[in-house]
C-alpha cells in the first residue's frame, strides 16, 4: 500500500502552524511514530511534503525530510514549488535536485500562496517536471489557513495547465473537496490529470467512530463514490491519507469505503506505482 501524501515536517506556510504537536518534535520521534503508522495500516510507501521558503540552501524545502528518511523505509521527499523565487539560480539548484532523483514530485500550494496555477511563476517548475518525469501536484479545495485565497485553490484552474502543458502529468491533492465534482471534470477531460483522496476528513481515532465521524464519512463515501463514477477513470485515483492529521488505519478503511472494491489495487498501489514510476 502506498500513501502518497502524507507530512512529516510542518509546512511553513502562511497562517499554518505545526499541523500537529507531533511535527514539532525531533526527527527521531517524527520518525517512530511514522513507522509505527504504517506497519499498524500496512503501508509500505510513504511520500512527504516539504516546507515553504525553507532558505537558500534547500530550495525544494525537503532537507528535514532526508534527515528523517534513513530511519523511515519507504519515506520519499515532494518537493515545495514557491512562486515567489524566478531568479536563475534558484532553478539551478532545483533542476540538480530533479537530476539527482531526490525528489518524487512537485508540490504546489494554491490558496495558502495567492498564485493561480497558470501563473508565469510556475511555467519553469513545469517545464522542469516534464524533462525529469515528476507530477506536479496541487493543494486544491479547502484550506488549513484564514489567510489563504480559495479562489487560487479552485480545482478548474488546473484544466488551464493541463492543457497548456500536455506532457506534465498533474494531481489534484484532495480531490478538490468540497469541489469534488469540478475536480472529477478536470480528470474526465484531461489524461494528464489524477487526484489525490487525502484529506478528507480530520480527527483522531475518536472522532472516526462517533457520530459526528460517523455522519461525515457516510457523506464523503458518497461524495468519492459520484466523483469517481463522473469521471470515468478510477486509474487516476491515488491513496493519501494527510497524516498526521488523520491516523493511517482509520482513514484506509474509510477510503476502503469510498472506492469500490474492484477498484482497490489501482487505488491503494498500481496507480501510484504508474504514476511515479515505481517499477
Amino acid at each position: 500500500m502506498i500513501d502518497v501524501h502524507i507530512h512529516a515536517v510542518p509546512p511553513n506556510l502562511p497562517g499554518v502552524g505545526p499541523l500537529v504537536p507531533l511535527l514539532r518534535c525531533s526527527g527521531e520521534v517524527v520518525a517512530a511514530e511514522l513507522r509505527r503508522e504504517m506497519q499498524t495500516a500496512g503501508v509500505t510507501q510513504v511520500f512527504a511534503m516539504g516546507a515553504w521558503n525553507a532558505g537558500e540552501d534547500d530550495p525544494l524545502g525537503i532537507n528535514r525530510t532526508l534527515e528523517i528518511a534513513p530511519f523511515v523505509p519507504g519515506l520519499r521527499p515532494i518537493g515545495i514549488m514557491d512562486p515567489v523565487r524566478t531568479d536563475a539560480e534558484h532553478f539551478r539548484r532545483v533542476e540538480q535536485l530533479l537530476a539527482r532523483g531526490r525528489v518524487v514530485a512537485l508540490k504546489g500550494y494554491l490558496g495558502y500562496l495567492h498564485y493561480e496555477p497558470a501563473h508565469a511563476n510556475y511555467r519553469r517548475y513545469y517545464e522542469l517536471a516534464a524533462r525529469y518525469r515528476v507530477p506536479v501536484m496541487f493543494h486544491t479545495g479547502d484550506t488549513y489557513s484564514p489567510q489563504a485565497k480559495l479562489k487560487f485553490a479552485h480545482p478548474l484552474g488546473v484544466d488551464e495547465v493541463a492543457v497548456d502543458h500536455p506532457n506534465c502529468q498533474f494531481v489534484l491533492c484532495h480531490l478538490g473537496n468540497p469541489w469534488m465534482i469540478d475536480a472529477a471534470e478536470v480528470i474526465y477531460k484531461n489524461l494528464n490529470v489524477w487526484a489525490d483522496l487525502s484529506g478528507l476528513l480530520v480527527g483522531d481515532d475518536g472522532y472516526f467512530v462517533s457520530d459526528e465521524g460517523r455522519e461525515t464519512i457516510h457523506e464523503l463515501v458518497q461524495a468519492v463514490q459520484q466523483a469517481i463514477r463522473y469521471s470515468e477513470r478510477p486509474n487516476r485515483f491515488l491513496y493519501g491519507t494527510d497524516w498526521p492529521l488523520v491516523p493511517m488505519a482509520a482513514y484506509r478503511e474509510f477510503i476502503r469505503q469510498a472506492v469500490p472494491a474492484a477498484h482497490h489495487e489501482q487505488v491503494f498501489a498500481e496507480n501510484a506505482r504508474l504514476l511515479f514510476r515505481l517499477f
